[in-house]
């Protein structure tokens, strides 16, 4: 049996599946957390030292104004420090289901999250549907959540909770994985990368 410590770089194979079944639920309201009123400024702008890796010339598809124009799936291929997951997603077959979805807070995890986990393993893990599916929609949460409403606990897609605690532009989720780079828009999803993969609690 794969440890649940390896288990958790699954969620990188297909962190973005299937947030389409979010357009049936009430995600106007929760849109609405990306105004904020007197943290408007800061909801504008990306943070956390991973941001640095993200290209800054604005017609570089990996760009934060380049991936603000495009829905999530094809704005994290532009992102450098996502790829891994991306490749994981097409071969998953989930690009449409994400690019589709309505409004989505996504927990997605860096290259060097995957970096840690045996190809084996992630491998068995993906041909394991109902597992995968588990793992990677505990990363998804309906609306776009600014961060001054990231704290606290929200309810994922996979059904369970998860806890981000910390302020300002220092969070973490469920104690465990770091945000290194915030806030990042798309035009369907606001995207935290994450430095570790979550694990859904049962």
């Amino acid at each position: 049996m794969l440890g649940k410590r390896r288990l958790t770089a699954l969620a990188a194979a297909g962190l973005f599946a299937f947030p389409l079944a979010l357009t049936a639920c009430g995600t106007d309201t929760m849109a609405t957390q990306a105004t904020g009123t007197g943290t408007a400024a800061m909801a504008a702008e990306e943070f956390g030292p991973g941001c640095a890796a993200v290209p800054k010339d604005p017609n570089n598809p990996g760009s934060f104004e380049a991936m603000a124009q495009q829905p999530v799936a094809t704005a994290a291929s532009g992102n450098p420090l996502l790829s891994t997951l991306v490749t994981a997603v097409k071969q998953a077959g989930l690009v449409d289901t994400l690019n589709n979805a309505e409004a989505v807070t996504v927990f997605a995890p860096t290259n060097d999250a995957f970096a840690k986990i045996p190809k084996a393993d992630l491998d068995k893990v993906l041909a394991d549907k109902a597992l995968l599916t588990k793992i990677l929609t505990y990363h998804v949460v309906a609306g776009k959540t600014a961060p001054e409403q990231l704290a606290g606990t929200h309810k994922t897609l996979e059904g369970q909770d998860l806890t981000v605690s910390g302020g300002g532009t220092d969070f973490k989720v469920n104690d465990s994985a770091k945000v290194v780079c915030g806030n990042v828009q798309t035009s369907n999803g606001t995207v935290y990368i994450v430095d570790s993969v979550l694990m859904p609690p049962s």
